[in-house]
């Protein structure tokens, strides 16, 4: 176990949990969510997402938060400190986090865009045509993303508690409070039962290997876990703080809030007739529309946006903050080198991602553009695996007993042989059948 001096920890119980349901919170569960949910058939998804969640994805997520608690390092020096060998799998989390961050900024920057075009009180007549014709720019997007970095990169010089703690405990209420009016309002909308009706009545004929394979990846995105977000969050704990609970609140915040942006954004779809399934811009096609039937809807559009911004903010926070704690103190490098190490290569890896959705759509991975085979690579194949790693590490090398999570011996014994036996084996299955089977 390490003591390093000076290492930083939550200044309050209640800025930790802030902080990582902010890190949970964001651009995962308005923007992704809604869509893949509409892609696979709407609430046959949201039953089988729903049951990954609560039997798959909750043990990890426990055991990735207590190795943090238990090490007082980030993932590199986390794995490093079970066998030297194990290094790799710490530094497969901060591949993953930097790949994250590369797609997750240019969706930062078209937060920005849309923040200054609602506050500007742009008149737009056509939503889907204006979206297409920004993300295409090859201009204004790289900007915009390059400004996110800057901002991003800013807290992540000023450290831990300056900046995602003061950020979360202002910002998540906030944020909670106008989701809230906003689902109410899109409820209240011509045609809205048809939209709750898609989320919430079943048809499992649209259940196959792809969508559990999309299910998969959409939990353990929104969740965070696999990319050593949690790891770096957990070692930054202090000793008092319950890891099972704060675990299950993160779970119970996230899926609630993903929920709420469901029942904000296929309501309002169905009222104005808009493709559920219309891909990453769904948020940015429905939105607008939503406001423009508001009164006072520049206010509302406005402070949606800015909200939004601030989820997506401290969410890319959190991500950033896996490869800086990394260099930190395996090249035992100050936080500013380590920022601006961090920057650089995330910079590099973003333009051609903001380009990919215009310039350089032509050039395709498999069959995807660079944006979408980073979201697709990251999401179905680099999170799972790495969530296998952690399963098998802390269930055959350090041990449930060992990271005090589980104190009654009944319910350690039940978490232990899902850990080593269940959930590994279930998260292979759903990998190969989701990427060999597919249907």
């Amino acid at each position: 176990m390490d003591n390093t001096p000076n290492r930083p920890e939550w200044a309050s119980r209640i800025g930790f949990i802030l902080a990582a349901v902010g890190s949970a919170v964001g651009l995962g569960n308005i923007w992704r969510f809604p869509y893949i949910m509409g892609k696979y058939g709407g609430s046959a998804f949201l039953l089988v997402y729903l049951l990954i969640i609560l039997f798959v994805c909750s043990l990890p997520l426990i055991c990735e938060l207590a190795f943090g608690k238990r090490t007082k390092k980030e993932s590199v020096g986390a794995y490093g400190s079970v066998n030297p060998k194990l290094k790799f799998f710490g530094w497969l989390n901060v591949v993953t986090a930097t790949i994250i961050a590369s797609f997750y900024f240019v969706i930062g920057g078209w937060l920005l865009n849309y923040i200054y075009v609602n506050a500007a009180k742009f008149v737009i007549t056509d939503y889907d045509a204006y979206f297409s014709s920004f993300v295409s720019s090859p201009v204004l997007p790289c900007i915009l993303t390059t400004i996110f970095l800057l901002m991003v990169m800013f807290f992540i010089f000023r450290g831990v508690n300056k900046g995602i703690e003061f950020i979360n405990k202002i910002m998540m209420p906030l944020f909670l409070l106008i989701i809230i009016i906003l689902c109410i309002f899109s409820m209240t909308l011509p045609n809205a039962a048809a939209g709750l009706k898609f989320m919430f009545m079943p048809d499992f004929t649209k259940i196959n290997g792809e969508m559990l394979l999309a299910a998969l990846g959409q939990s353990l995105f929104t969740l965070s876990i696999g990319m050593g977000i949690l790891l770096v969050y957990g070692s930054y704990m202090t000793k008092k703080e319950n890891t099972v609970r704060s675990a299950y609140m993160i779970i119970f915040s996230d899926t609630l809030f993903a929920i709420l942006a469901a029942i904000m954004i296929f309501p309002a779809a169905f009222s104005f007739g808009l493709d559920v399934n219309s891909g990453a811009g769904l948020a940015f096609i429905t939105l607008p529309n939503i406001f423009a039937q508001i009164p006072y809807g520049n206010v509302f559009a406005v402070l949606f946006f800015v909200l939004l911004f601030f989820a997506a903010f401290t969410s890319s926070i959190s991500i950033v903050e896996v490869p800086t704690a990394a260099l930190i103190e395996n090249l035992k490098i100050s936080r500013n080198k380590a920022a601006a190490i961090v920057s650089v290569v995330v910079f590099v890896l973003a333009i051609p991602v903001t380009l990919s959705m215009g310039i350089f759509g032509k050039f395709k991975l498999f069959g995807l553009n660079l944006f979408d085979f980073f979201d697709y690579i990251t999401s179905n194949i680099l999170l799972p695996l790495n969530t296998i790693i952690l399963c098998v590490v802390i269930g055959w090398f350090v041990k449930l007993r060992n990271i005090r999570a589980f104190r009654n011996k009944t319910v350690y014994a039940i978490f232990n042989f899902l850990l080593r036996f269940v959930t590994p084996v279930a998260l292979t299955i759903l990998i190969l059948f989701g990427t060999v089977l597919k249907k």
